[in-house]
């Protein structure tokens, strides 16, 4: 047996790599599209008028609503709870974000009741909706990496939910 001719081992070793630079292009393109479905909002986008400041968010696939902002200048992904009495945030990411843990709470939630820290947030941003010395909770049993916006942020805003989209509104006077 003859060893293959030059030209024909090249075409194979492109060929190797055309197919794996196809699969590399089609893994990314999927992990981008699986995380615009979890987190439609990534960019967020504000309109100013006179007196105020709006955000209108999307929700996602999931009927949730998901933004990215930032909590000190540190990015982070909100998820909107009205029925939460104040931002949550897992204790991992808190620690991350440097917050201090202060008296201990105890947290009844939907997934039973849990023990819980208050601490304070300096800055809270969504688009270019700011908000200052938010109330929050340091809440160890939250898993997941996502802060749960809740009322002692959102009643600091008007907000209206309606065909799929919600609409923040911050007045500036």
């Amino acid at each position: 047996m003859s060893p293959q001719p030059p030209g024909k081992r090249a075409g194979r070793v492109l060929m190797i790599l055309a197919w794996c630079a196809a699969l590399f292009l089609a893994t990314r393109f999927f992990a981008q599209w699986e995380q615009r479905q979890q987190n439609p909002n990534t960019q967020v986008y504000s309109q100013k008028g006179e007196g105020f400041i709006e955000v209108k968010l999307v929700g996602n696939t999931q009927g949730h609503f998901v933004a990215s902002g930032q909590i000190n200048g540190q990015p982070v992904d909100f998820m909107l709870d009205t029925g939460a009495t104040d931002v949550a945030i897992p204790l991992e990411l808190a620690e991350r974000l440097k917050l201090e843990k202060g008296f201990g709470v105890t947290l009844s939630t939907a997934n039973g009741v849990s023990e819980g820290y208050r601490t304070r947030i300096d800055r809270l941003q969504l688009g270019d909706i700011v908000l200052r010395d938010v109330r929050a909770l340091v809440a160890p049993g939250l898993g997941g990496t996502q802060v749960l916006l809740g009322m002692s942020a959102l009643n600091k805003l008007e907000f209206t939910q309606r065909d799929g989209t919600m609409l923040l509104r911050q007045t500036t006077n």
